[in-house]
């Protein structure tokens, strides 16, 4: 194998590695005992730390466009949190897989970026999963005490990470001044911000357990902070869509660590929807590839 070949192979694994550490996030967080704001607040601190000192260009350049991304991310990482407390992990990462939803809907006022005929068919199968997830309701139990809840907050989740994901665009873009900071300025401030917020709704934070301190530590350093090292190399070297159809891994692994490690299985509407939701962006990102010049993602 040539020394090209094997840069793109590892650069692949990477991003497939980072998909596999960000499904974990769902199981990991039911592991911890600790309430949804605890866990959000501590899991955002240790990985704010983590990044700063794992990804330098993280903590150089910062302008007012990296504040507003920040709390974006913050609100994504505070709502997929609690959202998990309360309802299954498979709805939780379903329903913030919406995202591209509002995206769509954003993006011709925000980025002016108009939406095609083949969107609005996109956008309608997204709608029709996100309905799923509402229909028959779900028994409260003890992973999933207040679904209808949590699955508010997931969908909320997925609009703020829409927000997310238009804002890692925008800081792409040179600012007035000609500026243009690393994405990752975003998410450690995101994680900066969703540590303060939480940590005097949350504190005191009652008795931490060795399983919970350990479960906290990795959704930080491993789950979060990793997961971007990986991800921020890989996808440097390696097409968009190829990038985007190996993170969908995430969507798929995130209900199965959950029932390996809790028992925990989606109702059967709920995985008709996530399997909706997910085929149709796979769908979507490889025809936005076909279209699009020069074989770059639309």
């Amino acid at each position: 194998m040539s020394t090209a070949a094997a840069s793109v192979t590892r650069a692949r694994l990477a991003v497939l590695g980072a998909a596999v550490l960000f499904s974990t996030g769902g199981a990991a967080i039911k592991a911890c005992s600790l309430s949804g704001l605890a866990v959000a607040s501590l899991r955002s601190g240790i990985a704010a730390i983590a990044i700063a000192l794992l990804l330098p260009s993280a903590r150089r350049g910062w302008t007012r466009r990296t504040i507003v991304v920040g709390l974006a991310y913050a609100g994504t990482m505070i709502l997929f949190v609690t959202a998990n407390k309360l309802t299954t992990a498979a709805n939780t990462i379903f329903l913030q897989s919406t995202a591209p939803l509002y995206v769509l809907l954003a993006s011709p006022w925000l980025l002016g970026e108009r939406a095609k005929k083949s969107d609005a068919l996109y956008m309608a199968v997204l709608a029709a999963g996100l309905a799923m997830f509402f229909v028959g309701g779900r028994t409260p139990d003890r992973l999933a005490p207040n679904p209808t809840l949590g699955n508010v907050l997931a969908v909320l989740a997925g609009v703020t990470w829409g927000g997310t994901v238009l804002g890692l665009r925008w800081l792409s873009q040179p600012d007035q001044r000609g500026r243009t900071p690393s994405n990752l300025t975003g998410v450690l401030a995101g994680n900066v911000f969703a540590f303060l917020f939480c940590l005097p709704l949350a504190y005191p934070f009652g008795a931490v357990s060795a399983p919970d301190a350990l479960s906290l530590v990795y959704l930080g350093v491993i789950q979060i902070a990793l997961s971007y090292v990986l991800l921020s190399g890989g996808l440097s070297k390696i097409p968009a869509l190829e990038g985007s159809l190996l993170l969908t891994v995430e969507p798929v692994l995130n209900p199965i660590w959950a029932f390996w490690m809790h028992g925990e299985f989606p109702g059967p509407w709920a995985a008709a929807g996530g399997g909706l939701i997910l085929g149709a962006t796979v769908l979507r990102t490889a025809s936005g590839y076909r279209s699009s010049p020069h074989g770059r993602p639309s």
